[in-house]
């Protein structure tokens, strides 16, 4: 007879975002999080020594997937210094990391240490947006402004209640990209 499978720290990773993203970081907790993967807590204690370990692992986690990862396939396709800001764009808001990236947001406002982890990401976004920008526009202060504008949008639009009438909220969305990138 096979030993049993042991359930990965991955697995436990990802359910623990999906958790923080529904439910705030309240609601990632172990039992919960066994009962949804059908394990026992064991299984948990196998990888993780608590649940800020998990919390911490969990941050790694989104971290490289919203920086390195992201800009990495960014590059990795290549293209003009625009359709590596498009790119970016979608990728960092995708359907994927943007529930866990407002998750991580709302979170940062009453936690310390995620919130420096957050200013690391934003930080080095913003590097990556001036790099791009900087190829498409010579005067510092405007590159600076472009980076503001699109960092502000790709989140803002987000909790945008408005209407665009006459235009629909993806071509208002697509206006304001068209317009930062001209």
């Amino acid at each position: 007879m096979a030993p049993p499978t042991r359930t990965p720290a991955s697995t436990w990773i990802q359910a623990g975002l999906r958790a923080l993203a529904d439910g705030g970081p309240g609601a990632v907790r172990i039992d919960p999080l066994a009962t949804s993967l059908g394990v026992t807590r064991g299984s948990f204690y196998g990888h993780f020594a608590d649940r800020q370990a998990l919390l911490d692992a969990m941050l790694d986690t989104w971290e490289r997937a919203a920086t390195d990862d992201v800009l990495d396939r960014v590059e990795h396709r290549g293209g003009d210094p625009r359709a590596k800001l498009r790119r970016a764009g979608a990728l960092t808001f995708s359907p994927g990391l943007l529930p866990i990236e407002l998750a991580i947001r709302d979170w940062a406002r009453r936690d310390p240490t995620v919130a420096a982890r957050l200013r690391r990401v934003d930080n080095r976004r913003m590097d990556y947006l001036r790099t791009l920008f900087r190829a498409i526009c010579p005067d510092e202060d405007s590159v600076e402004a472009r980076c503001v504008l699109a960092f502000s949008l790709a989140i803002g639009h987000h909790f945008l209640a408005a209407d665009h009438d006459p235009h629909t909220r993806d071509r208002a969305l697509e206006l304001a990209v068209r317009e930062l990138l001209a």
